[in-house]
């Protein structure tokens, strides 16, 4: 068992894990008895903790994705819906729409020219996770500026 919380310590030492996560590398080493007594342990030992992970995870991303692929990124590694909410109420985010024109940025030297390439943009975007609001609003308004 203390090679199994080793592990466990290792793989925390090199990022934050969700509870989830660790339950998952941890499998093919010990029964699923010792794995959530190792990640009790852990927990009530605030070596491990969902909602660092949750804080983690949002601060590295959040210059990149959109807040739907965030959310669906951290239920995905097993993080419970309210502290998702949490997160991504109280994470020091950009506004989303700021966000959508960096990533944009980015990728896109000009705006789109025509309607297929509107639509190339717009996938792109969605993609990332931002919402269909923000993503109308972004590219309507490099063409709207470009007209004037």
């Amino acid at each position: 068992m203390s090679s199994l919380r080793q592990r466990a310590i290792r793989l925390l030492a090199q990022r934050e894990h969700t509870k989830l996560e660790l339950a998952r590398k941890l499998a093919a080493h010990g029964t699923s008895d010792e794995i959530d007594t190792v990640l009790a342990e852990l927990e009530t030992s605030q070596l491990q903790s969902d909602s660092r992970a949750a804080e983690s995870y949002v601060r590295s991303h959040a210059s990149r994705l959109g807040a739907s692929r965030l959310r669906q990124n951290l239920k995905t590694r097993g993080v419970n819906g309210e502290l998702i909410d949490v997160q991504l109420a109280q994470g020091a985010l950009p506004d989303e729409l700021e966000r959508a024109r960096a990533v944009w940025s980015r990728k896109f030297s000009a705006a789109p020219g025509d309607a297929r390439e509107w639509a190339r943009q717009a996938r792109f975007l969605q993609s990332r996770g931002f919402a269909t609001d923000i993503i109308r609003r972004l590219l309507k308004e490099p063409m709207g500026a470009a007209e004037e």
